[in-house]
Protein backbone atom coordinates (compact mmCIF):
# COMPACT_ATOMS: atom_id res chain seq x y z
CA UNK A 1 0.00 0.00 0.00
CA UNK A 2 1.26 3.48 -0.68
CA UNK A 3 0.50 6.90 0.43
CA UNK A 4 -2.33 9.19 -0.39
CA UNK A 5 -0.06 11.15 -2.92
CA UNK A 6 0.23 7.62 -5.11
CA UNK A 7 -2.81 6.15 -4.22
CA UNK A 8 -3.71 3.09 -2.00
CA UNK A 9 -2.84 -0.15 -3.81
CA UNK A 10 -4.94 -3.27 -2.73
CA UNK A 11 -4.16 -6.97 -3.31
CA UNK A 12 -5.26 -6.72 -6.67
CA UNK A 13 -2.78 -4.36 -8.04
CA UNK A 14 -5.38 -1.53 -8.38
CA UNK A 15 -4.40 2.09 -7.28
CA UNK A 16 -7.17 3.48 -5.28
CA UNK A 17 -7.15 7.20 -5.36
CA UNK A 18 -8.83 9.10 -1.63
CA UNK A 19 -12.67 8.44 -2.16
CA UNK A 20 -15.25 11.60 -1.61
CA UNK A 21 -17.04 12.17 1.54
CA UNK A 22 -20.00 10.74 -0.24
CA UNK A 23 -18.58 7.15 -0.74
CA UNK A 24 -20.94 4.32 -0.71
CA UNK A 25 -19.86 1.25 0.52
CA UNK A 26 -20.68 -2.21 0.16
CA UNK A 27 -18.77 -4.66 2.14
CA UNK A 28 -18.90 -8.71 0.89
CA UNK A 29 -16.28 -9.77 3.83
CA UNK A 30 -17.35 -9.94 7.36
CA UNK A 31 -14.66 -9.10 9.08
CA UNK A 32 -13.62 -6.16 6.84
CA UNK A 33 -17.70 -4.80 7.57
CA UNK A 34 -16.65 -4.93 11.49
CA UNK A 35 -13.56 -2.72 10.29
CA UNK A 36 -15.38 -0.06 8.14
CA UNK A 37 -17.38 0.28 11.17
CA UNK A 38 -14.46 0.37 13.76
CA UNK A 39 -12.99 2.90 11.25
CA UNK A 40 -15.78 4.86 11.99
CA UNK A 41 -17.53 4.52 8.21
CA UNK A 42 -20.94 3.12 8.80
CA UNK A 43 -22.48 6.10 7.96
CA UNK A 44 -21.46 5.58 4.61
CA UNK A 45 -21.68 1.37 4.45
CA UNK A 46 -24.77 0.84 2.19
CA UNK A 47 -24.69 -2.38 2.14
CA UNK A 48 -23.65 -6.07 3.40
CA UNK A 49 -23.72 -9.65 3.20
CA UNK A 50 -25.61 -12.03 5.42
CA UNK A 51 -22.97 -12.85 7.01
CA UNK A 52 -21.39 -9.45 8.05
CA UNK A 53 -23.22 -10.16 11.77
CA UNK A 54 -20.86 -7.43 13.69
CA UNK A 55 -20.98 -4.86 14.85
CA UNK A 56 -24.51 -5.68 15.24
CA UNK A 57 -26.25 -2.59 16.71
CA UNK A 58 -24.51 -0.99 13.55
CA UNK A 59 -25.30 -3.37 10.70
CA UNK A 60 -28.30 -4.72 11.30
CA UNK A 61 -29.68 -1.39 9.90
CA UNK A 62 -27.74 -2.20 6.99
CA UNK A 63 -29.59 -3.91 3.86
CA UNK A 64 -28.17 -6.95 3.19
CA UNK A 65 -27.41 -8.44 -0.85
CA UNK A 66 -27.21 -12.11 -0.23
CA UNK A 67 -24.09 -14.00 0.80
CA UNK A 68 -20.51 -14.18 0.52
CA UNK A 69 -20.51 -16.52 -2.69
CA UNK A 70 -24.44 -15.29 -3.90
CA UNK A 71 -24.21 -11.69 -4.01
CA UNK A 72 -27.41 -10.13 -5.19
CA UNK A 73 -25.72 -8.36 -8.55
CA UNK A 74 -29.01 -6.33 -8.59
CA UNK A 75 -29.48 -5.23 -5.19
CA UNK A 76 -25.81 -4.21 -5.26
CA UNK A 77 -26.49 -2.33 -8.56
CA UNK A 78 -29.66 -0.35 -6.78
CA UNK A 79 -27.53 0.69 -3.83
CA UNK A 80 -25.72 3.44 -6.49
CA UNK A 81 -22.56 2.06 -4.75
CA UNK A 82 -19.24 3.81 -5.46
CA UNK A 83 -17.11 1.03 -4.09
CA UNK A 84 -17.49 -2.77 -2.98
CA UNK A 85 -14.99 -4.42 -0.78
CA UNK A 86 -14.14 -8.26 -1.55
CA UNK A 87 -11.71 -10.85 -0.65
CA UNK A 88 -9.97 -13.25 -2.77
CA UNK A 89 -11.28 -16.40 -0.42
CA UNK A 90 -14.54 -15.48 0.63
CA UNK A 91 -16.22 -13.93 -3.11
CA UNK A 92 -16.22 -15.29 -6.47
CA UNK A 93 -13.97 -14.11 -9.13
CA UNK A 94 -16.96 -14.39 -11.60
CA UNK A 95 -18.91 -11.80 -9.29
CA UNK A 96 -16.04 -9.32 -8.71
CA UNK A 97 -16.12 -9.28 -13.04
CA UNK A 98 -19.73 -8.46 -13.26
CA UNK A 99 -19.26 -5.93 -10.46
CA UNK A 100 -16.20 -4.20 -12.21
CA UNK A 101 -19.01 -3.34 -15.07
CA UNK A 102 -20.94 -0.77 -12.70
CA UNK A 103 -19.18 0.09 -9.51
CA UNK A 104 -16.53 2.45 -9.96
CA UNK A 105 -14.27 1.16 -7.09
CA UNK A 106 -13.86 -2.61 -6.53
CA UNK A 107 -11.18 -2.90 -3.58
CA UNK A 108 -9.92 -6.24 -3.16
CA UNK A 109 -8.45 -7.71 0.07
CA UNK A 110 -6.46 -10.76 0.69
CA UNK A 111 -4.91 -10.97 3.94
CA UNK A 112 -2.41 -14.03 4.62
CA UNK A 113 -0.62 -13.11 7.63
CA UNK A 114 -1.95 -11.43 11.13
CA UNK A 115 0.92 -8.98 10.41
CA UNK A 116 -1.13 -8.26 7.12
CA UNK A 117 -3.74 -6.32 9.42
CA UNK A 118 -1.64 -2.75 9.64
CA UNK A 119 -1.66 -2.54 6.17
CA UNK A 120 -5.16 -3.41 5.60
CA UNK A 121 -6.55 -0.89 8.39
CA UNK A 122 -4.67 2.19 6.36
CA UNK A 123 -6.00 0.61 3.14
CA UNK A 124 -9.48 0.85 4.09
CA UNK A 125 -8.51 4.11 6.60
CA UNK A 126 -6.41 5.55 3.46
CA UNK A 127 -8.81 5.10 0.48
CA UNK A 128 -12.08 6.77 2.92
CA UNK A 129 -10.52 9.33 4.86
CA UNK A 130 -9.78 7.63 8.14
CA UNK A 131 -6.25 7.59 8.31
CA UNK A 132 -6.04 8.59 12.75
CA UNK A 133 -8.55 5.83 13.05
CA UNK A 134 -6.48 3.43 11.07
CA UNK A 135 -3.45 4.44 12.72
CA UNK A 136 -5.33 3.78 16.35
CA UNK A 137 -5.80 0.88 15.37
CA UNK A 138 -2.19 -0.29 13.98
CA UNK A 139 -1.14 0.72 17.63
CA UNK A 140 -3.48 -1.81 19.29
CA UNK A 141 -2.93 -4.74 16.84
CA UNK A 142 0.77 -3.61 17.49
CA UNK A 143 0.12 -3.69 21.50
CA UNK A 144 -1.67 -7.26 21.18
CA UNK A 145 0.94 -8.35 19.25
CA UNK A 146 3.99 -7.71 21.17
CA UNK A 147 1.97 -9.15 24.29
CA UNK A 148 1.38 -12.46 22.05
CA UNK A 149 5.02 -12.82 21.47
CA UNK A 150 6.19 -12.15 24.85
CA UNK A 151 3.96 -14.91 26.41
CA UNK A 152 4.69 -17.72 24.19
CA UNK A 153 8.25 -18.26 24.55
CA UNK A 154 7.95 -21.23 26.96
CA UNK A 155 5.09 -23.04 25.14
CA UNK A 156 6.43 -26.19 23.18
CA UNK A 157 5.34 -26.33 19.75
CA UNK A 158 2.71 -28.81 19.13
CA UNK A 159 1.24 -30.14 15.89
CA UNK A 160 -3.05 -29.87 15.14
CA UNK A 161 -5.47 -30.37 13.04
CA UNK A 162 -7.86 -27.90 13.04
CA UNK A 163 -11.18 -28.71 11.14
CA UNK A 164 -13.59 -26.17 9.30
CA UNK A 165 -16.15 -28.41 7.92
CA UNK A 166 -17.59 -31.70 8.03
CA UNK A 167 -19.31 -34.11 5.66
CA UNK A 168 -16.18 -34.21 3.92
CA UNK A 169 -14.10 -32.95 6.71
CA UNK A 170 -11.93 -29.99 5.83
CA UNK A 171 -8.92 -27.90 7.09
CA UNK A 172 -6.34 -25.54 6.81
CA UNK A 173 -2.97 -25.65 4.68
CA UNK A 174 0.09 -23.42 6.58
CA UNK A 175 -0.61 -21.25 3.40
CA UNK A 176 -3.81 -19.64 5.07
CA UNK A 177 -3.96 -16.99 7.06
CA UNK A 178 -5.68 -19.60 10.05
CA UNK A 179 -2.70 -21.21 10.27
CA UNK A 180 -0.35 -18.35 10.59
CA UNK A 181 -2.52 -17.32 13.48
CA UNK A 182 -2.25 -20.38 15.13
CA UNK A 183 1.08 -20.94 14.66
CA UNK A 184 2.06 -17.57 16.89
CA UNK A 185 0.81 -19.73 19.67
CA UNK A 186 3.13 -22.29 18.24
CA UNK A 187 0.94 -24.47 16.90
CA UNK A 188 1.82 -25.91 13.71
CA UNK A 189 -1.20 -27.26 11.47
CA UNK A 190 -1.69 -30.61 9.64
CA UNK A 191 -0.98 -31.68 7.03
CA UNK A 192 2.34 -29.91 6.84
CA UNK A 193 2.37 -29.89 2.80
CA UNK A 194 -0.44 -29.69 0.08
CA UNK A 195 -1.09 -28.07 -3.36
CA UNK A 196 -4.65 -27.04 -1.82
CA UNK A 197 -5.50 -24.39 1.05
CA UNK A 198 -8.27 -25.58 2.26
CA UNK A 199 -7.90 -29.70 1.66
CA UNK A 200 -10.50 -32.48 2.14
CA UNK A 201 -8.98 -34.82 4.34
CA UNK A 202 -9.36 -38.14 5.06
CA UNK A 203 -9.23 -38.78 9.45
CA UNK A 204 -7.18 -42.00 9.37
CA UNK A 205 -4.84 -40.31 7.18
CA UNK A 206 -1.30 -41.28 7.85
CA UNK A 207 0.05 -37.80 8.27
CA UNK A 208 -3.06 -36.40 10.92
CA UNK A 209 -1.42 -38.79 13.46
CA UNK A 210 1.03 -36.49 14.19
CA UNK A 211 -1.55 -33.70 15.51
CA UNK A 212 -2.29 -34.47 19.42
CA UNK A 213 -4.74 -31.24 19.24
CA UNK A 214 -8.18 -31.35 17.09
CA UNK A 215 -9.32 -28.07 17.24
CA UNK A 216 -13.44 -27.50 15.79
CA UNK A 217 -13.79 -23.93 14.30
CA UNK A 218 -17.19 -22.57 15.15
CA UNK A 219 -16.69 -21.26 11.07
CA UNK A 220 -17.60 -21.45 8.49
CA UNK A 221 -19.53 -25.23 9.83
CA UNK A 222 -20.84 -24.79 13.17
CA UNK A 223 -19.04 -27.10 15.42
CA UNK A 224 -21.00 -27.59 18.35
CA UNK A 225 -20.63 -29.34 21.84
CA UNK A 226 -23.01 -32.32 20.17
CA UNK A 227 -19.88 -32.62 17.78
CA UNK A 228 -17.00 -32.70 20.65
CA UNK A 229 -18.22 -35.66 22.31
CA UNK A 230 -19.25 -37.35 18.97
CA UNK A 231 -15.68 -37.10 17.43
CA UNK A 232 -14.12 -37.86 20.89
CA UNK A 233 -15.74 -41.54 19.97
CA UNK A 234 -14.28 -41.97 16.76
CA UNK A 235 -11.15 -44.16 16.69
CA UNK A 236 -9.14 -42.52 14.78
CA UNK A 237 -8.80 -39.36 17.27
CA UNK A 238 -8.70 -41.74 20.71
CA UNK A 239 -5.85 -40.41 22.45
CA UNK A 240 -5.86 -36.75 21.17
CA UNK A 241 -7.47 -33.63 23.21
CA UNK A 242 -10.58 -32.40 20.78
CA UNK A 243 -11.54 -28.70 21.67
CA UNK A 244 -14.08 -25.99 20.35
CA UNK A 245 -12.75 -22.87 19.22
CA UNK A 246 -13.99 -19.46 18.61
CA UNK A 247 -13.51 -19.25 14.56
CA UNK A 248 -13.88 -15.41 14.19
CA UNK A 249 -11.25 -15.08 17.22
CA UNK A 250 -8.65 -17.28 14.61
CA UNK A 251 -9.87 -16.23 11.67
CA UNK A 252 -11.63 -12.70 10.75
CA UNK A 253 -8.93 -10.23 10.26
CA UNK A 254 -9.20 -5.97 10.60
CA UNK A 255 -10.42 -5.08 13.80
CA UNK A 256 -11.43 -8.46 15.49
CA UNK A 257 -7.54 -9.51 14.85
CA UNK A 258 -6.60 -7.54 17.90
CA UNK A 259 -9.29 -9.43 19.91
CA UNK A 260 -7.97 -12.26 18.37
CA UNK A 261 -4.35 -12.55 19.49
CA UNK A 262 -5.56 -11.76 23.43
CA UNK A 263 -8.01 -14.77 23.26
CA UNK A 264 -5.71 -17.15 21.40
CA UNK A 265 -3.03 -16.78 24.12
CA UNK A 266 -5.45 -17.08 26.83
CA UNK A 267 -7.25 -19.92 24.90
CA UNK A 268 -3.85 -22.20 24.48
CA UNK A 269 -3.09 -21.81 28.44
CA UNK A 270 -6.32 -22.75 29.57
CA UNK A 271 -6.54 -25.92 27.09
CA UNK A 272 -2.90 -26.32 28.17
CA UNK A 273 -3.69 -26.43 31.94
CA UNK A 274 -6.96 -28.49 31.51
CA UNK A 275 -6.48 -31.62 32.58
CA UNK A 276 -6.63 -34.62 29.60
Amino acid sequence: MTGSEGGFVDAAGTRHARAGENARIVSLVPSITELVCDLGLAGQLVGRTGFCIHPRELVRSVRKVGGTKDVDLGKVRSMRATHVILNVDENRKEDARALAEFVPGLIVTHPLSPLDNPGLYRLIGGIFGREAEAEALCGRFEEAYEALRSSVGALPAERVLYLIWRSPWMTVSRDTYISRMLALVNWETVPSSGAERYPKIDLEAEALAQARTVLLSSEPFVFREKHLAEMRGLPALHGKRIALIDGEMTSWYGSRAIKGLSYLRRFRGELDSAPR
